[in-house]
């Protein structure tokens, strides 16, 4: 084993790549870092080591393994997520179920060349931020052992943080993304409302979750997110939500920070100062910062369990309150069981007044990017929680508990390392649809700070390029006779489109050739690994002209979100499935170019 190994997505994936390091030999370290780390509570179950080998040789041996995002990346998943292989227990043994495929998110990690080698623990039913609610007992802090882990998502932040993985899923409903990241100082990744889908998740709030990622730099999180992002017809709450391109700082970047006097930090000066010098260093990188009043956003949080959104946490464990109280954990049974007594007018008397909020939190948005918060206010020992479990819980969640519900978007930060070794970490928020902006400037804030990665701190590479471009463009993919060189691209040509690249999509695609004057082909999405890579061309083209492009094309081409080999999302040419029943099968082919060629020297009907 080398003494030197890459720890990060990028790194790894590149090692991978140009074979100084097999996914074999990262499986293997994986699980040597896990023997070695000796903490039997991170995981509630961990995947037989020879299985995970022989599934990252089989990686290995494909001939598009090199292309894959996640080339034999490994992946732990929060055990309320499914993935085929291990039980979900949401941390209840007695609520363990064996699901019989995985849920759509993992099956994307998956499809992307992601390896899962675990189920990582959780404060029972994601309902803490804590991280010291599960039978499978307290995952140790990876900074400081005296430390929470923090919750819910408690044991995957762990994971990434002690450097077992580069990537964990977690999920967030009040902030469980974002509070253990801070507290392991990695990269919390909450994406908005339905960007992935929840199909395959056990519910919290099921009009509030949402599946969030854990990663030592922002760009690994953000590469992560494109893999799994996209509409789902699975989840009712899949939302088509283009996620974008990660552009430069903003040279005008404007940051909302709350008014003077009302920040909270439960007397913990340390957490204050911590907070003061990470505006600083907003300042330093150019951003403006404008006051904003925080007031109806504390309010919008303490709707969150003093509202009836407790109701949904207790219809997903309704049935096992009833017949087996006890095999709930007895905070976890106190704080669900209330939401059996909450009545319809109390619930659509919260909805009225959330609604209302909403529209106070829209008006503070209209002249700043972004809030910086602190991601929590303060931090405390598992002593103390233990002590006093729902009072601290609750003061955890400060600035956390109306992100969701305010349908915002958010990136959790490493700030610092504070004197007394408990790490210190801000959120940036920002309206749903907004998750490249917050890519785009936290990454850059991340990079400034110097911090060493997780709690192994490693060393900061220096922040990939980002792709050329014009700043406003819309890139848009296309599969057929817009192709350079095809009969129908000089009207990209005429609407002053530039081509940008030749790729290919994710292997989730057939390829279809139309019965159309002229010829055209119809590309579908599948179920994922299902179908093939096919060739395509990415044109960028100006907010004018895409919207005139667009409108013209005719039926039965479509518009839609196309997943890309390396993980990205863009808008590109899709076929509507109904005409597909004359139409020939050409994904053998990999592209319409390919299929085209033959054409012309044989007769191809």
């Amino acid at each position: 084993m080398r003494a030197e190994q890459p720890e990060t997505i990028a790194a790894i994936v590149a090692a991978h790549r140009a074979g100084t390091l097999t996914p074999t030999e990262t499986v293997a370290r994986t699980y040597q870092r896990i023997r070695d780390n000796g903490d039997p509570a991170i995981f509630i179950s961990l995947r037989d080591e020879k299985d995970a080998v022989a599934e990252a040789e089989r990686l290995a041996a494909r001939a598009d393994a090199a292309s894959l995002p996640l080339y034999g990346v490994p992946v732990a998943v929060k055990d309320n997520i499914d993935a085929l292989g291990f039980a979900t227990t949401a941390a209840c043994p007695a609520f363990s179920t064996a699901p019989a495929h995985d849920a759509t998110a993992v099956a994307r990690l998956r499809a992307a060349g992601a390896i899962i080698i675990g189920k990582t623990n959780l404060d029972q039913f994601a309902t803490g931020l804590v991280g010291v609610r599960s039978p499978y007992g307290i995952p140790r802090n990876s900074v400081r052992d005296d430390l929470i882990p923090g919750g819910s998502s408690s044991g995957s932040a762990v994971a990434v943080g002690a450097g077992l993985v580069p990537l964990a899923l977690g999920t967030d409903t009040a902030g469980s993304g974002r509070v253990p990241a801070m507290l392991n100082n990695i990269v919390g990744l909450k994406p908005s409302l339905g960007m992935i889908s929840n199909a395959g998740l056990v519910p919290a709030c099921r009009t509030l979750d949402c599946i969030s990622v854990f990663a030592l730099t922002v760009d690994d999180a953000a590469l992560a997110l494109s893999v799994m992002a996209g509409p789902d017809p699975a989840d009712p709450f899949s939302r088509d939500r283009p996620l974008g391109a990660m552009t430069p700082l903003p040279a005008d970047l404007r940051l909302g920070v709350p008014r003077s006097g009302q920040l909270i930090f439960f007397g913990d000066k340390d957490a204050e100062t911590a907070y003061a010098e990470a505006l600083k260093r907003w300042t330093a990188l150019g951003a403006t910062l404008v006051e904003f009043d925080l007031e109806p956003f504390y309010e919008t949080a303490r709707l969150l369990y003093e509202g009836p959104w407790v109701a949904e946490r207790y219809l997903v464990i309704k049935d096992l309150l009833a017949s087996a109280p006890d095999a709930i954990h007895p905070v976890t049974r106190e704080i669900t069981a209330a939401g059996a007594r909450l009545t319809a007018a109390e619930t659509f008397s919260a909805l009225y007044r959330l609604q209302g909020l909403r529209r106070i939190a829209e008006r503070t948005f209209a002249n700043i990017d972004a809030l910086v918060l602190p991601t929590a206010p303060t931090a405390y020992t598992t002593a103390q929680v233990l002590a006093n479990p729902i009072e601290l819980n609750s003061r955890l969640g400060t600035y956390t508990n109306f992100v969701n519900l305010l349908d915002l978007c958010g990136l959790a930060l490493p700030a610092s390392m504070r004197s007394d070794g408990i790490p210190f970490g801000i959120t940036l928020l920002a309206p749903a649809g907004h998750d490249a902006l917050l890519a785009s400037i936290g990454r850059v804030f991340h990079a400034d700070t110097k911090l060493g990665l997780g709690a192994k701190g490693a060393a900061q590479a220096p922040l990939a390029p980002l792709p050329a471009g014009r700043s406003d463009d819309i890139p848009i993919a296309v599969v057929g006779a817009h192709l350079s060189g095809m009969v129908l691209n000089g009207e990209l040509k005429a609407l002053d489109g530039r081509l940008i690249e030749a790729t290919r999509t994710a292997s989730d695609y057939k390829l279809y050739a139309l019965k159309t004057t002229p010829p055209k082909p119809g590309m579908l999405r599948v179920a994922a690994g299902m179908g093939a890579a096919i060739e395509l061309e990415i044109w960028s083209l100006s907010p004018a002209a895409f919207g005139q492009f667009v409108n013209a094309i005719p039926s039965p081409m479509a518009i839609g979100t196309v997943r890309l080999a390396d993980g990205r999302s863009v808008k590109g040419f899709l076929v509507e499935p109904e005409v597909l029943g004359d139409a020939r099968d050409i994904t053998a082919y990999g592209g319409w170019r390919a299929y085209m060629k033959e054409a012309a020297t044989k007769s191809i009907s």
